[in-house]
């Protein structure tokens, strides 16, 4: 199995064998995978093109890795714990050798509906088990799975389907969320309509909520999986063969579909998976994610899975029935490793403590964050509250883009700082670039944070549109991957991300990108533009705050801010809510024509007295305007 970091001296050495010999550091790891046929060549990249390739030459199929390898020795252990949204609900615990026959039945299912190698299948499921088994189901048989978070409208699903042509979609009757019931089946049906490539719809019955099932092209699960057995061969894959598309938002345009590969994607996701969360044998670990992100895809799934561990899956929201529910579930299943997002602790920080208090933590071994800077207050809740200050936390840096963690502690293992992402993994060569587009070289530094060497579960393209991928990620810096975010860097080499640099606002852990939201609003009748900022919450990190600015004749009033967040909810998904609409009689814009969002992040965040000089604005007059308006 992987080779577990278990000191920091041998994190050190790693780190340096890595940087000094990165093919030999890698072919090392990969040794300890099932491979069809070994690679010819461990690396060969030039971010010009921008084209990367690991392990080419090698042949394997992801779920032997993940199942198949662990049959003899791990075969009734537990893989995968799923939790429902009702606590009063049974638990299902599926061994690795019944998550094995569940697969090879369920990719039996899809060629029976049609599917074969390379085709794209769309999955738009709730937090249930047969989200993860879908997935592999694809990956079994050489399908490219593009999962949708079961939070999309229907307009924001069909435009994914569209974008991959995929040519079948797994969904349910319904989901449950907290109190509510979701009617998933209208949602995809009405995506459907606007979608020529689907050719079957396949649905489980799970809420067992009324759906009308379109003949010769919806058909049930549970019917269809009574026509197959469960011996399914595992399809050969290339190394650099597709695995998933997984969409995520750009600061302008559609949102783009990231293209994960097969070999890099396996062992770079287990990897970092058993050393930052220094997971071993018989321990339970818990990502509270959905699969439907790339945090479910590579630690919840993939990474956890490949390493033989059993991973919690849980559908539920942190606060039903009650603000305990997370430390209920750490206490039943005796949860070793917990993996959150800085929202979650945020919210769970305002229960009162009785919440945590009544449930016993102690198996508590390592903390995770994800998908946000954690600030300094909640960090030191968590470490205070939850982990007893027994617990390291690992504060981790990534992207749907990288595939998995870039920079973090080892949890308990290398030094953890309150606030800081801290060390790049090995592998990772990261860099700051300053205004100029130079590397900084000196330690204490601030600047935009790019990586100079390629890691093997980096994105490859955009699916379709490599030119697109070219410009969002290599264009910035010659020679460069750049991340999108700005960061801090102090004397001991730790870093500290600061935030998005570009048009990417960062709510609750999900990225969203302001021009798509702007062109909603936009649309309306009543509106000529509008400009979007984040401005700081207690609770999500960051929320919206809209300016707009409506037709001479249209009053601004609260049923209007209701009509554009319906709006909204029904293009992208109830995740791209505004908090805050203000509407201006003009936005504050250059002699050029481009929107000043500095000032308007400014006057959001009610930083009135550091604008800076806006008197080159073609209308400095509407600057304060808005800060008169502006909403507490």
């Amino acid at each position: 199995m992987i080779k577990q970091i278990t000191s920091f001296e041998e994190y050190k050495e790693a780190y340096k064998q890595s940087i000094q010999n990165p093919e030999q550091f890698w072919g090392d790891i990969a040794d300890s995978f099932t491979w069809k046929k070994k690679w010819d060549n461990v690396l060969s990249w030039d971010f010009e093109k921008p084209e990367v390739k690991w392990f080419d030459g090698a042949q394997l199929n992801i779920t032997e890795n993940c199942l198949d390898r662990h049959l003899a020795e791990r075969g009734d252990k537990t893989a995968i714990i799923w939790e429902p949204n009702d606590p009063k609900d049974d638990v299902i615990k599926l061994t690795y050798k019944e998550l094995h026959q569940k697969v090879c039945s369920f990719a039996n299912m899809l060629k029976n509906n049609g599917a074969k190698k390379g085709d794209r299948i769309c999955i738009y499921l709730p937090m249930v088990p047969e989200l993860a088994i879908a997935a592999l189901a694809c990956a079994r048989i050489g399908a490219v799975h593009s999962i949708v978070f079961a939070g999309f409208s229907a307009s924001a699903l069909s435009s994914r389907i569209n974008d991959a042509t995929c040519n079948l979609v797994i969904t349910s009757d319904g989901s449950y969320r907290g109190t509510k019931t979701l009617d998933l089946k209208s949602i995809v049906d009405e995506a459907l309509e606007s979608c020529s490539t689907i050719e079957k719809s396949l649905v489980l019955k799970y809420t067992n909520g009324a759906v009308t099932m379109k003949p010769n092209r919806d058909v049930w699960i549970h019917e269809e999986l009574t026509k197959v057995d469960n011996n399914c061969p595992a399809e050969v894959m290339n190394a650099e063969d597709m695995l998933f598309i997984l969409y995520t938002s750009g600061s302008t345009g559609k949102p783009k579909g990231m293209v994960h590969t097969c070999a890099g994607y396996m062992v770079y996701s287990t990897f970092t998976f058993k050393n930052v969360f220094q997971y071993e044998e018989e321990d339970v670990y818990w990502c509270t994610a959905d699969i439907g992100w790339i945090t479910g895809h590579s630690y919840i799934m993939y990474g956890p899975l490949a390493n033989g561990a059993t991973t919690l899956m849980f559908e539920g929201v942190p606060t039903y029935p009650d603000g305990g529910r997370f430390w209920e579930v750490v206490a039943k299943h005796k949860v070793n490793q917990f993996y959150t997002a800085p929202t979650a602790i945020r919210a769970l920080e305002k229960q009162p403590i009785e919440m945590v208090e009544k449930h016993d933590l102690s198996s508590l071994k390592v903390l995770g964050s994800v998908g946000e800077p954690i600030n300094a207050e909640a960090w030191h809740w968590y470490d205070d509250h939850i982990g007893k200050n027994n617990a390291p936390i690992v504060d981790t840096w990534w992207q749907t883009e990288t595939g998995g963690i870039m920079i973090s502690s080892l949890g308990g293992v290398t030094p953890q700082q309150p606030t800081f992402a801290t060390l790049p993994l090995p592998g990772i060569q990261p860099v700051l670039m300053d205004a100029e587009g130079k590397e900084i070289k000196s330690q204490e530094a601030e600047g935009r944070l790019a990586i100079k060497f390629p890691w093997p579960s980096m994105a490859r393209t955009i699916y379709g549109d490599h030119k697109r991928y070219k410009e969002t990620y290599f264009s910035a810096y010659a020679n460069k991957y750049f991340t999108g975010d700005g960061a801090l860097r102090d004397a001991n080499g730790n870093y500290r991300i600061t935030g998005r640099v570009d048009d990417v606002i960062i709510v609750s852990g999900h990225n969203l990108g302001t021009a798509p939201i702007e062109d909603v609003i936009n649309e309306h009748d009543d509106v000529v533009e509008s400009a979007i900022v984040g401005f700081p919450h207690d609770i999500k990190g960051s929320a919206l705050y809209a300016y707009v600015i409506l037709h001479d004749n249209v009053e601004g009033n609260d049923e209007l801010r209701k009509e554009i967040n319906n709006q909204i909810s029904q293009a992208i998904g109830p995740i791209a809510k505004l908090d805050k609409v203000q509407f201006v009689s003009g936005l504050p814009k250059t002699r050029s024509g481009k929107i000043m969002r500095r000032i308007l992040r400014k006057v959001a965040a009610n930083e009135f007295d550091n604008l800076g000089d806006i008197s080159t604005l073609l209308n400095p007059e509407v600057v304060e305007e808005i800060i008169g308006g502006v909403l507490v």
